[in-house]
Order: C-alpha cells, then sequence, then structure tokens
C-alpha cells in the first residue's frame, strides 16, 4: 500500500467491459516529504474520494480483491486519509 495525491478524473465510455460501473481517478504516489514521486496513474475509487484528497492505495492482486477478482484493475483506492503522522529522526 502507498499513500497517493487524487489529482484528477478519468471518462471513458469505451472500456473493458469488468471496468463497467468503477469510478477511475488519476492518482500521483506521495513521497515521505508530501512530494509527488513517479508517474501519475489510474486507479479505481472504491471509497467515494475527490480531488485533491490524500488516500491510500493498494495494488497488484490486493487490487483486484478489493474490487472484483476477474478484473483488470491493478491499483486500488481503499481509504481516505484524514492526518499523516511521521516522527522525525
Amino acid at each position: 500500500m502507498f499513500l497517493a495525491k487524487v489529482r484528477g478524473t478519468v471518462v471513458s465510455t469505451s472500456k473493458d467491459e469488468r471496468l463497467v460501473g468503477f469510478k477511475l481517478l488519476v492518482i500521483s504516489r506521495l513521497g515521505i516529504s508530501g512530494d509527488y514521486v513517479g508517474l501519475p496513474q489510474v486507479a479505481v475509487d472504491t471509497v467515494g474520494a475527490g480531488v485533491g484528497e490524500t488516500v491510500i492505495v493498494t495494488g497488484g492482486s490486493s487490487a483486484r480483491v478489493s474490487s472484483r477478482p476477474d478484473s483488470p484493475i491493478d491499483s486500488t483506492i481503499v481509504g481516505i486519509v484524514d492526518a499523516v503522522e511521521i516522527e522525525q529522526e
């Protein structure tokens, strides 16, 4: 799992039938200092997240299990973050 920021939405009228009914969001992974790490990606939203929110994302087979086991899903938003506390060394 990792933290990410929701950057936008994806609208796709033509897609794999196993994705019908899913809300798709563009997310960017967050580093320890809160900066964006890597390239943006598309994730399925299962919790009603919105643009600008920090979210918890799971990937791989865990992402499919939380949505639909047979779907072509690589990332799923599974939580909306209220606060993050990181101990400074």
